[in-house]
């Protein structure tokens, strides 16, 4: 059977709340909207983020039709394609039809595709162009691609503390394998199908990633991006998980003890490490696709970009790690665990005072700079395994319910902090700032705007 390819949309629950609300008021009419969208083009896959919604006033913007019963105006949808064009961005116009978890564009849709995206496209100067027909619970797709091809829609993503799935028919799961009985038993053949068709990247594979990396592997993730710098230490003994006193002996990389251990649990699984850091072009590039992203690193410039992937390409990701602090006569002020939820348009670690700017000039010195400019060598924290289970174990937990859609109240993305000494959790609304120079600029750019990275 020939497949067609495909592509994916992305959109917040912001956005894709007040979309709908347009679309569907409740007198059962048609109605029409333009989504311009960022664009991700990696590996031969393609992604449209929707980084703004403009509704069509009916009897303005949207008026009777020449061959349907209605279609968006001329000077409406002019104004809408120039300036996708100038801000390369692409061009989606939309309208509902009154079906729920199926539809489908009809033969005058179709037609008015063939008549006027040609044209569209022209004027776009190399964006891509098409079209979205919603029903209540459903979305097809009709994508005009600048070398001539055409894309239908993957999946239609809602982006919230929860992650919801659209497409254009109901999906049909395949029967998961044996190992994985008892969660199917949970959450049945669909989420183990959604967990085995994503890619999830981990930063960080030391106490906490690493933990991350197996129960995420164990879950039945298809493939997982491990990136991490660090060769392993006799310190790091007593937290990495698979790591021996062989490995210390002989240099080996975090990356590739993660590998050998990942492929003892699942065979099959597909890994793609990299002994690199996240701060690098390179490496920020290849992560632009990924569906979540765990974040184990400990530095600001990793916090940075990693911020700067979640609000411009729409990847839902948490970061999370543990800390103690030593007081006086060999007592302990403080024993905890963050994990904080990062979301599109909320939870940015800029908003909340989480990327140290100061630490972060400190960051891009060289060794031999820090020395000279007297800020030492920073001493190494304190860290035991039980912590960064914690920490692991809740962020993985999280991470099945949210991107699974499992609750039946997703809520807010939150920073949960478990302070161990006084048995207490303490759950914190991130605060949004509406003037912030990170995710305030970001929110659905792509492709269109470059990663705060060493080397971009």
């Amino acid at each position: 059977m020939k497949t067609e390819p495909i592509c994916d949309v992305m959109i917040r629950e912001e956005d894709h709340d007040r979309l709908m609300a347009h679309l569907y008021p409740g007198d059962g009419d048609e109605y029409g909207a333009v989504l311009r969208a960022g664009i991700v083009s990696c590996g031969g896959g393609l992604r449209l983020l929707v980084n703004a919604v403009e509704p069509a006033r009916v009897g303005t913007d949207y008026v009777p039709g020449k061959y349907g019963y209605r279609a968006l105006d001329p000077t409406f949808i002019h104004r809408q394609i120039v300036r996708c064009r100038d801000e390369r961005m692409a061009y989606l116009a939309v309208h509902n039809h009154g079906s729920d978890t199926s539809v489908r564009f009809s033969k005058v849709d179709l037609d008015s595709h063939e008549r006027g995206y040609p044209a569209l496209r022209d004027i776009g100067k190399g964006v891509p162009v098409g079209a979205l027909v919603f029903g209540r619970r459903a979305v097809a797709a009709d994508i005009w691609m600048p070398d001539g091809t055409r894309r239908v829609l993957g999946s239609y993503r809602i982006v919230g503390r929860s992650i919801r799935r659209l497409y254009a028919n109901p999906q049909r799961a395949a029967r998961a394998g044996a190992g994985f009985d008892r969660q199917v038993r949970m959450f049945g053949n669909a989420g183990q199908a959604v967990l085995g068709t994503s890619k999830v990247a981990v930063v960080g594979l030391g106490g906490v990633g690493s933990l991350v990396a197996e129960y995420v592997a164990r879950l039945g993730v298809g493939h997982l991006v491990l990136v991490d710098l660090d060769v392993i230490e006799d310190t790091n003994l007593s937290r990495v998980v698979g790591a021996t006193p062989t490995d210390v002996e002989t240099g080996q990389f975090k990356t590739q003890i993660a590998v050998r251990h990942l492929r003892e649990a699942r065979p099959g699984i597909c890994l793609e490490a990299m002994r690199d850091d996240i701060a690098n072009d390179d490496v920020a590039m290849k992560l632009r696709d990924c569906d979540f992203i765990f974040l184990a690193a400990d530095s600001m410039r990793g916090r940075l970009v990693v911020n700067a992937l979640v609000h411009q390409y729409l990847i839902p990701a948490v970061q999370m790690g543990a800390k103690i602090r030593p007081g006086a006569g060999g007592s302990i002020e403080e024993a905890m665990c963050a994990v904080r939820q990062l979301r599109p348009g909320t939870g940015c670690l800029w908003c909340n005072g989480l990327i140290d700017g100061t630490q972060l000039a400190i960051e891009a010195k060289t060794d031999d700079e820090r020395k000279d400019q007297d800020y030492g060598v920073r001493e190494p924290n304190p860290s035991v395994i039980t912590l960064n289970a914690v920490a692991a174990g809740q962020a993985v937990n999280d991470f099945l319910f949210d991107f699974l859609d499992l609750r039946s109240d997703g809520g807010d993305a939150v920073y949960q902090h478990h302070h161990f000494l006084r048995h207490a959790v303490q759950n914190v609304v991130p605060r949004k700032d509406p003037g912030c120079r990170e995710c305030g600029k970001r929110l659905g750019m792509g492709d269109a705007m470059e990663l705060p990275t060493a080397t971009g």
